[in-house]
């Protein structure tokens, strides 16, 4: 009894700091920019394609774990200055454009690699005995990652210059600007950063799925909620919000199938934010 709550822990936190690791791009870009960026699990896809094509060429598992978010940050780079803010004032433009240059992204993958799913290898294996149940020590490693990451990135909003100009853009944008603050750099730099972390989820998280063009739609939806369920803005609602998401869909798949516990937990974090606009109309009123 005592192995298999042990075991549901591990997974339900493995769930959701991988969930965290692609939401935290997000919640940066959401919350500065207000861009819905719907490529970003062709980002997310792109850091596991980046890592496998490197891993070919014979550069290894950490150089492929390096390198990856980096590439990817420097394709979100170039998307932010080349088509996201030409149209960033226009809400429906912005979902359109980044739905296109998602499937752009897709589509050059699988002519490059096909369609067919390929797999990465970790670079140790082994099991760690916790609490009378054995878990892998990979997995273990992604989770010490996303902590790092998500350390890092409070580190840099909290405790940095290039932090404190970041929340003074996302607290009044026109504001920011009348006052000399670099937005249109900030924009690129939060666009590449949030593009970088889709990227690290997803070389880091290459050895635990099959690598195939489909792998990020598992985890845009959650990631969305996650940011959404969050004040906006927030860096640290969104890790409740992918508490609340993450953890949900773990504890709910011990139940049910786990498109059956997705779809509940879509279901629970729209009432949430039903509510959550029926209070802010209530106290605008």
């Amino acid at each position: 009894m005592l192995a298999d709550l042990a075991l549901l822990v591990l997974d339900t936190a493995n769930r959701i700091l991988t969930l965290l690791l692609v939401a935290l791009g997000l919640a940066i870009t959401f919350g500065l920019m207000g861009v819905i960026n719907l490529a970003h699990g062709e980002l997310f896809l792109l850091g596991a394609y980046v890592h496998l094509a490197l891993e070919r060429f014979g550069l290894g598992f950490w150089w492929g774990l390096l390198l990856a978010p980096l590439f990817v940050g420097a394709v979100g780079w170039m998307l932010e200055v080349l088509l996201v803010r030409r149209i960033q004032d226009r809400p429906l433009d912005s979902l359109i454009v980044t739905w296109g240059a998602g499937l752009a992204i897709k589509q050059a993958i699988i002519a490059l690699f096909g369609p067919a799913a390929h797999t990465v290898a970790p670079p140790f294996s082994g099991t760690i005995a916790i609490a009378g149940t054995s878990y892998p020590l990979y997995r273990l490693f992604v989770m010490a990652l996303a902590l790092a990451a998500t350390g890092l990135t409070l580190f840099l909003l909290l405790r940095t210059p290039l932090g404190l100009m970041v929340r003074g853009t996302v607290a009044d944008r026109t504001l920011a600007a009348a006052t000399g603050l670099p937005v249109r750099r900030l924009d690129a730099l939060a666009f590449a950063y949030g593009s970088a972390l889709a990227g690290l989820a997803g070389a880091a998280t290459a050895p635990l799925m099959s690598v195939d063009p489909q792998m990020g739609v598992g985890f845009l939806l959650p990631a969305f909620l996650s940011v959404l369920v969050a004040p906006v803005g927030s860096t640290v609602g969104t890790i409740l919000g992918a508490g609340i998401v993450g953890g949900g869909e773990s504890l709910a798949a011990t139940v049910v199938s786990p498109i059956l516990a997705q779809l509940l937990v879509l279901a629970g974090a729209l009432v949430l934010l039903r509510l959550a606009a029926g209070r802010r109309l209530g106290r605008e009123r």
